[in-house]
């Protein structure tokens, strides 16, 4: 959303038209009428939204995965993440996905905020949220689903960051999030798992 003073900047849609619609993916073509009254076009896709979590370790570990990812032909190293089901609130989708792909469940959950991925070609929104108290079990991944679980220490994982070695946009973000709240820069509100609320 715009304020008023940010008027002089809003591209205003004019028309819309589906290129395609996939699975869970869509893919618009807007006509916009541009700030100086010209006309343009944008394409980008609509993504349902997703959660990403930062799950801490009672030792101070932070839990991770290795997962190749086609569309770049690479494995590539990230925090647990997921895509949001239709209605599903934020938080029960990351406890889900956390579950499901690393086998561990958490007491104590804080919500960082949102993240926009891809702003100029995607309407996707990650929650960044961040888990402790964990306890582990079995994983339940999707049918075909394969991954590597597997813990770093912070400062092993920035160094890796910084060498090349971790590329994905939203783990490099949820790492600048996980140097401040280490550091006490930023806080965070920490809030039990009810039995209502839990998986």
């Amino acid at each position: 959303m715009s304020s008023a003073s940010d008027q002089h900047l809003v591209e205003t849609k004019v028309n819309s038209t589906e290129v395609y619609a996939g699975n869970f993916l869509k893919v618009l073509k807007d006509t916009v009428q541009l700030p100086n009254g010209q006309l343009a076009t944008r394409e980008y896709v609509v993504h349902p939204g997703a959660v990403v979590v930062i799950a801490l370790l009672d030792d101070g570990r932070i839990v991770l995965e290795r997962q190749h990812r086609y569309p770049v032909n690479k494995v590539m190293i990230e925090f647990p993440a997921g895509k949001l089901e239709p209605g599903e609130n934020p938080q029960f989708c990351g406890q889900r996905e956390l579950l499901e792909e690393t086998g561990y469940s958490a007491s104590f959950w804080a919500y960082a905020g949102p993240m926009h991925l891809c702003i100029a070609y995607s309407t996707e929104i990650i929650h960044v949220f961040f888990a402790k108290g964990l306890t582990q079990g079995a994983r339940k991944l999707d049918e075909g689903e394969a991954l590597d679980v597997f813990t770093m220490r912070p400062d092993d994982l920035l160094r890796s960051c910084g060498d090349g070695m971790v590329t994905d946009a939203k783990t490099l973000t949820c790492v600048l999030w996980l140097q401040n709240v280490l550091s006490n820069n930023w806080q965070l509100k920490w809030l039990p798992v009810t039995s209502q609320e839990s998986v």
